[in-house]
């Protein structure tokens, strides 16, 4: 045989064998089940009614070589990860129906299988949905809910800014507002652009927020859901016990963020939670101080506050420690109080208190705590002092986001709800600010502190700080490499 006709046949046969494999081999989740997925659509249309329809816009393709991630809600009701797809939920026939792209192939030559409007029953495996079509349908199916023979249903959608990465609602909020405050700029938000469109093409829809029943949906966590937070919260730790063993002085915060970035991807995580606050000296007075430019001293503390995005949910851990290893008599006893205050937080978190209720038991515990305690300057005792008086010891929800959606505040508590505990002070004389923070987990019998194994005793933080680090083995190079 010749051997070019040799060589364009075996070509031939790998190319057909690599089309073969684009077709089949797809990427889907794995932490929640079909019927997981569709125990919470069925939760929507539970709360939507008989009468109403809901419509969730997925997250638009990413430009450039940026990863593709999946919107927190569209992926929290589907687990799917195409770029450009809607879901319908319809109360008025109980129909659930996914709309896709159709394939791309060149694309899938690229990047491997996209799910497609193609894979119809592979989707309808996956996801639990009962359709799955085209976008192009999606107009006709809005008509048939009930625009020609019937009333018009009311029509839910989220009217909150979706997440789609290392961000939150009240950061995309604030966002929101300053591009809305600069008139060479000042576009309106993709939700709004979303139901303009919707109001176009079908004015007759009385339109609805869906944000506030997905909002209390996703408060309390699943079984499923805190497995992949408490992971996340393990990777969180190891990452910050990494820093805390490449702590010197002269190392650059940037190098701390960079050992913990190492952990986190070696652990699974596909980047950032939300971007690392490591702020040496007076650095961390700034609450989210993210430039992580300057090197770290002697004398001072170091804050480090980061965790990582894993498979869409993250943790939201902090640590505080003396960048020469050892905390000095006046850190120690600010620091002491710190992880007091921690501790007696816990002590109170179970099921059915408020976090008013826990925050005045505690409270109170501190005020016995501080009788007999002597610190360095007055203005350390007065911060200590307004420690106690201070409310946002209790913080935030966790889960898909760092600052995820749900209200804790001045309700009752119930297990599956996990949030931050994050006790902290300011001295502005010195301009020094000292917390730390953990992940608490309300169960049936009581609290668990997830992130209870990242050092917070002065003496397990020392001796972490002793071990051998990953900077001290691989340290940076600033000369030129020699071949």
């Amino acid at each position: 045989m010749n051997k070019n006709i040799h060589a364009f046949i075996i070509l031939l046969l790998v190319s057909s064998v690599s089309q073969v494999v684009s077709q089949d081999a797809h990427h889907y989740q794995t932490d929640f089940s079909p019927e997981n997925l569709s125990d919470r659509r069925a939760k929507v249309m539970d709360a939507i009614g008989n009468t109403a329809i809901a419509l969730i816009q997925g997250a638009g393709g990413q430009a450039g070589f940026s990863i593709f991630r999946q919107s927190n809600t569209f992926y929290y009701l589907t687990g799917l990860e195409t770029d450009h797809a809607y879901l319908l939920l319809n109360g008025k026939n109980k129909q659930i129906t996914l709309y896709l792209p159709h394939r791309d192939e060149g694309r899938e030559q690229g990047q491997g299988k996209v799910l497609s409007a193609e894979d119809e029953e592979l989707v309808k495996k996956l996801t639990g949905v009962d359709r799955v079509k085209g976008i192009e349908f999606l107009s006709a199916d809005l008509l048939r809910t009930g625009l020609i023979k019937a009333a018009p249903p009311l029509l839910y959608t989220p009217l909150s800014p979706a997440e789609t990465g290392n961000d939150s609602r009240d950061e995309l909020l604030y966002g929101q507002a300053r591009a809305v405050s600069d008139p060479w700029d000042g576009s309106p938000a993709k939700e709004a652009r979303f139901v303009q469109k919707i109001k176009s093409q079908f004015p007759q829809f009385s339109i609805h927020d869906l944000s506030p029943i997905l909002d209390e949906m996703r408060l309390i966590k699943s079984k499923e859901e805190i497995e992949l937070i408490r992971k996340a919260t393990q990777i969180a730790g190891l990452g910050i016990m990494e820093a805390m063993r490449s702590t010197s002085p002269g190392i650059y915060e940037y190098q701390l963020d960079a050992s913990a970035k190492y952990v986190f991807y070696l652990n699974g995580a596909r980047g950032d939670g939300y971007a690392s606050i490591i702020g040496g000296g007076t650095n961390a007075y700034m609450g989210h101080y993210f430039h992580k430019t300057d090197a770290l001293k002697e004398g001072d503390l170091v804050l480090m506050d980061y965790a990582p995005d894993y498979r869409y949910y993250t943790s939201d851990v902090t640590r505080i420690w003396p960048v020469n290893g050892t905390f000095n008599s006046a850190q120690k006893a600010l620091y002491e109080y710190i992880v007091a205050y921690r501790d007696a937080l816990f002590k109170y978190i179970k099921p059915g208190v408020t976090s008013d209720e826990v925050l005045d038991l505690a409270a109170a515990d501190m005020k016995q705590y501080l009788i007999g305690k002597t610190f360095a300057k007055p203005a350390h005792l007065k911060a200590v002092q307004k420690g106690i008086e201070f409310r946002g010891h209790f913080q935030h929800p966790v889960g898909m986001a760092v600052h995820d959606v749900g209200i804790v505040h001045r309700i009752p508590l119930k297990a599956g709800m996990v949030f931050t505990i994050d006790p902290m002070i300011w001295i502005p004389e010195e301009r020094l600010y000292i917390r730390i923070e953990d992940v608490a987990l309300v169960t049936e019998e009581g609290v668990e502190n997830l992130s209870a194994f990242v050092p917070s005793s002065i003496g397990d933080i020392e001796k972490t700080i002793d071990e051998k680090g990953l900077i001290e083995f691989h340290p940076p190079t600033d000369s030129p490499i020699k071949r």
